[in-house]
């Protein structure tokens, strides 16, 4: 496998701003910084250049003024350097600053030439699909589950699978504990929803049935003050629900809703529909996977080091946009497993590796047959998103990150259906 390199795909360019223009920063970040400082026997934002220099000094201008110019000193840099196109943000350096100007280092990182040696005619074979009786027997079971109802149980104790609706409250060391406490609360026994050894000792008991609990907490419980503690909760049973299952009648269709399926035999059949169409989805997933790990074997490229850097920034990013939905945050995640930033990126080191070797592939392959998207495929591509994700196009656009983004990806996808096409 190709390496990541420090070297190549890496030019570095200085470029000096200088006489008026560095005067002009100066003096503007002069004008800036005089409205924030105070000097003696002056009004705020009145004192005069050469007093604020001699009690703060020049220097105190200069970083202000250079960050005031990094964008007008790229642009010169793109400017004089066309055939350059950066594949990751550019790294600034400060080579040298003084009174009379300022001098930027850039290091622009390229994209690396890419050789495809075979993508053709590859033996990589799409899995064939085959929908069982037992799966759909399955599936309609999990569908019989979620419309059964909970009926009272009027006699006998609680067992594996019924649902109990208790009162309790936990105890440590004879003091009740903050969120140890609910009422009325329907515990699925047999779900393992409650802390290990909960469930277990509710089985057995009867409504109106009062019993204490002994658990004790899990050494991993997020809670430092109850982990690996042994507490007492006092649980009472106010009613015992089973579970009974629907009859496939008229009624029990018209619940679910499927329109066109009154009958058991059209449900199998929806059913077999529905599981089929998954495994076609996960076996073109499959075969694209198989086909693109297949093509890295003939691939000839030195993928830079920040390329790699730049995707695992990525897809942090889309981490901690996933965990924050669940009311975490990374500093939270660090604090759980016991890790940190450094151990994250080593972890998605390869993984990103391979999201940049595929990119660069597919982006050769682009090129080799030819492929095109235009502008009226762009336009259907927008109208069809955004009426489906219910937004007008122009936010569709700005999501997505422009139309340019929009055309990257459908000339992505055509190369992945070349791809495909090519290795039935």
């Amino acid at each position: 496998m190709a390496k990541s390199k420090k070297g190549e795909n890496r030019k570095e360019i200085i470029i000096k701003i200088e006489g008026k223009e560095w005067e002009d920063a100066l003096e503007k970040t002069f004008q800036k910084k005089v409205k924030t400082v105070t000097v003696d026997g002056f009004r705020k934002g009145k004192c005069p250049r050469n007093i604020f220099e001699k009690k703060f000094g020049k220097e105190s201008l200069y970083f202000d003024a250079a960050e005031s110019l990094l964008q007008t000193a790229f642009k010169k840099v793109m400017e004089e350097n066309k055939e350059l196109i950066p594949v990751v943000q550019p790294r600034v350096d400060i080579k040298s600053i003084d009174e009379k100007g300022v001098e930027f280092l850039f290091t622009i990182i390229t994209a690396p030439e890419v050789t495809v040696k075979k993508y053709k005619g590859l033996s990589v074979k799409k899995p064939a699909v085959k929908v069982t009786k037992e799966e759909i027997e399955h599936e309609m079971s999990h569908i019989l589950e979620r419309y059964t109802e909970l009926v009272t149980k009027e006699k006998g104790k609680v067992e594996v699978g019924n649902v109990a609706v208790i009162d309790f409250e936990g105890f440590k060391d004879g003091v009740a504990f903050d969120g140890g406490k609910g009422e009325n609360y329907s515990l699925e026994i047999g779900s393992n929803t409650f802390i290990p050894g909960f469930e277990e000792q509710v089985v057995g008991m009867k409504t109106g049935e009062e019993k204490d609990l002994h658990v004790t907490f899990p050494e991993d419980y997020a809670s430092e003050e109850l982990k690996g503690q042994e507490v007492i909760f006092k649980v009472k049973v106010n009613e015992i629900k089973e579970k009974k299952a629907r009859e496939l009648d008229s009624e029990f269709f018209e619940d679910l809703g499927m329109e066109g399926v009154d009958t058991k035999e059209k449900l199998e059949k929806e059913i077999k529909t529905s599981i089929q169409a998954n495994k076609e989805m996960e076996a073109e997933n499959e075969h694209l996977d198989k086909l693109l790990e297949e093509v890295s074997k003939n691939v000839e490229v030195d993928i830079p080091e920040e390329m790699v850097e730049d995707e695992i920034d990525h897809m942090i990013h889309r981490f901690e946009h996933q965990i924050q939905m669940q009311g975490l945050n990374l500093d939270m995640y660090y604090q759980f497993t016991n890790s940190d930033e450094k151990a994250l990126r080593n972890q998605m080191e390869k993984e990103a590796y391979q999201h940049v070797l595929y990119r660069l592939m597919l982006e050769e392959i682009i090129k080799l047959e030819k492929i095109k998207v235009t502008d009226k495929e762009v336009e259907k591509e927008v109208k069809e998103l955004s009426e489906k994700y219910g937004m007008t196009e122009e936010e569709f656009i700005k999501q997505f990150g422009g139309k340019e983004m929009i055309q990257y990806d459908l000339e992505m996808r055509k190369a992945m259906d070349v791809l495909k096409e090519e290795n039935k």
